[in-house]
């Protein structure tokens, strides 16, 4: 076959997308194709940058081009990514491609620990990432980033005040507990916590983001209520722990984002504290409360499993520390990073293939 960009691109449509089950050229990820004699470069355009099916993209992309063209070219892949959305013209938030609510039914899951590393390991892949703590009478993001003592400034844009976020390892953050004294205890009426998640989501410079992520309380209220009346939500993680208790809770959290006046897509479900592992013996497992339960949560409800966080010591040291577990080289850093490409994939698969999530109505 002679060589031309449309033999090329036809030869490439060869090549699927393994999450997306749809070929690479239908889908606009070949981009900046140039043939200058026997050097060819082009563009393959992930929906990731957490991608971690980079290689094998780019393998099945120079098996099929040498295929039927021979091994006399020089091909150049430069891979890319452009994270997707389905937040096209969205008047809040307008910049930020997904919106994802971190949630769990029972308190003291980790959840909020899960929603820092996962947030700093996006980063780490070179996504734009913002965090709010939308935990209002518990707020933990600023301990756990080490601002506790950052407040942020604000800035008149026309007629209105807009925050400017904290930054902290590549993340912007928003929390009650940045406005607040430390030691004080916040003491909100439901209506109160609620305007201030608003504000948090509106009334914050957030910029251009590929994912915002929130931190919601635990349990189902007023709180998550606002947050899916207030923007259109890309889909929402559900963190536990295996044991019984925390799974009957975390049930509930489930199903309420799949109540069909809510209807916000369930990208997975997420065990954390899965097992014991002293970091001496990195290959010995302690199931401590019990085994596997996140997985039978995920099945029953025939949504993806992310993935298992062990019992760590160093996890509970950096959270105290405000130095999160996945900038620190070892297990932690490993399970953190696989359940981002996990997540972001999940995203991907849902922006490609499910509707649009609209704002929830709700009538009294």
């Amino acid at each position: 076959m002679q060589l031309s960009k449309e033999n090329l691109l036809k030869t490439l449509s060869r090549v699927q997308d393994p999450d997306l089950k749809k070929d690479l050229v239908t889908l606009g990820m070949i981009q900046k194709i140039e043939i200058n004699g026997n050097k060819v470069s082009f563009n393959v355009v992930l929906t990731t940058p957490a991608c971690p099916l980079k290689e094998v993209i780019k393998n099945n992309c120079l098996e099929v081009l040498e295929e039927d063209f021979g091994s006399d070219y020089d091909w150049d892949l430069f891979m890319t990514s452009q994270v997707t959305t389905i937040r096209d013209s969205a008047p809040i938030l307008p910049q930020v491609k997904n919106i994802i609510a971190i949630a769990s039914g029972k308190g003291g899951v980790g959840k909020s620990t899960t929603a820092v590393n996962l947030a700093v390991s996006l980063a780490k892949t070179g996504a734009k990432v913002g965090l709010i703590d939308a935990d209002i009478s518990g707020p933990s993001i600023p301990t756990m980033f080490n601002v506790e003592a950052e407040q942020p400034t604000v800035k008149k844009v026309g007629e209105k005040n807009i925050i400017v976020p904290i930054e902290q390892y590549g993340v912007k953050l928003m929390s009650i507990g940045f406005l607040t004294p430390v030691d004080s205890a916040v003491v909100w009426r439901g209506p109160m916590a609620s305007s201030a998640l608003k504000q948090f989501i509106s009334d914050v410079e957030w910029g251009a983001l590929d994912y915002l992520l929130i931190d919601l309380p635990p349990g189902t209220s007023d709180i998550h209520l606002t947050m899916v009346q207030t923007v259109p939500v890309t889909g929402a993680v559900i963190v536990t722990t295996p044991q019984k208790v925390a799974l009957a809770d975390a049930n509930k959290g489930l199903s309420m984002f799949r109540q069909p006046q809510i209807n916000v897509p369930i990208l997975g479900v997420i065990e954390n504290m899965a097992y014991f592992t002293p970091e001496e013996l990195p290959e010995n497992k302690y199931y401590l409360f019990g085994k596997e339960g996140g997985k039978r949560l995920a099945a029953k409800y025939d949504v993806p499993f992310l993935g298992e966080i062990p019992i760590v010591q160093s996890i509970r040291e950096s959270g105290d520390s405000g130095y999160p577990a996945v900038l620190k080289n070892g297990i932690t850093q490993e399970s953190y990073m696989n359940l981002a490409e996990a997540i972001a994939r999940q995203i991907a698969i849902r922006n490609a293939s499910q509707n649009k999530t609209e704002v929830v109505e709700i009538k009294a």
